[in-house]
């Protein structure tokens, strides 16, 4: 049975919803504790979530009709944006101002948009065609965004870490197709499920391939490069070394310590399930 644009933001908002429930995430929110945060917890979470629950929707359907009407994928972006404002506001109503999905709402919001866009067009919802899709529709993004960084009095964090260090975050990584999701984490999270291990720890050993691959926007904007890339070489070296659960217990314990928050990929863990969740729905043969 053809999936439908509903579908796919239900399948988005379930990403949400399962990556804040993983548990343990390094120095992220969980269902144990709150990581190296102090203004949200998991309720917090699950706030935002519900407030956002019809945003999804929104996206996959600007996507279909895009495709619906072959219009080229960046024509179809300003108006992703669009619904893509108006759900930060909903997430910041439900919070009092407290960022809990900004970053989710970029990626999932875009990539439901993509494999909306998939569907107007009449073709298969793969991974691989979604991403590429996602690329398209956001082409020239970093460009335009940090286009007049320099001149700006007030920065976002994404903005400050641009214009300090060059490294271009979440909108380099949407532009580029998703790398370090097509190539790193979601064959080990396919992997991991394929062994047995259940969806919670599948997701929570993705996590540190994430981690070993992406330089994190929000630990360099909490502290600087050298934290970010030290986090990068610790992950490698428990993959190289082999790891488990209780690894990560630890890791979350120090990182709580330390106030490291891996956000960044937090936010990647939650496009790597979407992605699989939308092979399952559409098995194929390339996705």
């Amino acid at each position: 049975m053809k999936m439908t644009s509903n579908e796919i933001g239900s399948l988005a908002l379930e990403a949400m919803l399962f990556e804040v429930s993983a548990t343990p995430k390094p120095g992220l929110v969980d269902r144990n504790n709150s990581g190296a945060h102090d203004d949200m917890d998991f309720f917090t979470f699950m706030k935002s979530a519900a407030s956002l629950a019809e945003s999804f929707g929104e996206f996959s359907q600007e996507g279909f009709k895009g495709g619906e009407k072959n219009l080229p994928p960046s024509f179809v972006f300003g108006a992703v944006r669009k619904i893509g404002v108006e759900a930060e506001k909903r997430m910041f109503r439900a919070t009092g101002g407290i960022n809990t999905h900004k970053g989710e709402i970029f990626s999932l919001g875009l990539l439901s948009a993509s494999a909306g866009y998939l569907l107007g067009k009449g073709r298969k919802v793969t991974a691989f065609d979604t991403v590429n899709a996602a690329a398209e529709m956001c082409s020239g993004i970093t460009e335009r965004d940090f286009a007049d960084v320099q001149s700006k009095k007030i920065l976002t964090k994404g903005e400050r870490v641009y214009l300090e260090y060059g490294v271009t975050g979440i909108r380099g990584e949407a532009e580029s197709g998703y790398p370090v999701v097509m190539k790193i984490s979601l064959p080990a999270m396919r992997k991991y499920l394929a062994d047995g291990l259940n969806v919670n720890d599948a997701m929570c050993m993705t996590m540190i391939h994430i981690m070993s691959f992406a330089r994190d926007t929000n630990i360099i904007s909490r502290h600087d490069m050298r934290t970010a890339d030290e986090v990068m070489t610790r992950a490698r070296e428990m993959i190289d070394e082999g790891f488990g659960i209780d690894d990560i217990w630890r890791l979350d314990d120090e990182f709580i310590e330390r106030w490291i928050s891996p956000g960044g990929a937090g936010d990647l863990l939650a496009v790597t399930y979407f992605l699989y969740s939308l092979t399952q729905k559409n098995p194929s043969d390339e996705n």
